[in-house]
């Protein structure tokens, strides 16, 4: 499924790219439909809440639109989530998941490593990117301690 591609010679840009993000949120919300619709990983309690999460995560990494993720799109994610990869292991994770060969990570592929059985380098590394944003960071200064309360505290 092709995307609509945007004219990156236009420097302004910001309501046209706006419109192509709009474009493939309706594009991939029809998939989640349709996954549900024929209910495909019906186990699932909460597919329809895990599927929109998964479509704007998916779009926030497909940096050209494409509908895909291709080696730049996924070298990026790997960056951002603090886990940069050389070009050949970016090559590797991604034909982990490539189901038709084509050198990219389709939609329905994301949504099929995500939600399936089988476990792949990227959908561990997704899964424990949420686990570590669940927990509260302390906030406001820290309390004043004395030397003594902190060499006799032991640090949990």
């Amino acid at each position: 499924m092709p995307g609509a591609h945007v004219n990156h010679g236009n420097v302004q840009g910001g309501k046209q790219w706006g419109k192509v993000k709009e474009d493939q949120d309706v594009r991939l919300s029809k998939i989640n439909e349709e996954i549900i619709t024929n209910g495909d990983y019906s186990e699932y309690e909460d597919l329809e809440e895990k599927l929109d999460a998964f479509k704007v995560r998916f779009m926030e990494y497909d940096l050209d639109n494409s509908d895909d993720l291709d080696v730049t799109d996924v070298s990026m994610m790997m960056e951002k989530l603090g886990k940069p990869k050389n070009i050949i292991e970016i090559r590797k994770i991604i034909a982990e998941v490539d189901l038709n060969n084509s050198g990219t990570i389709g939609y329905n592929e994301f949504i099929q490593m995500m939600l399936g059985k089988k476990s792949s380098v990227l959908k561990l590394i997704l899964m424990f990117e949420d686990k570590g944003k669940d927990h509260d960071k302390p906030e406001g200064i820290a309390p004043k301690k004395s030397l003594e309360e902190m060499l006799n505290k032991p640090n949990i």
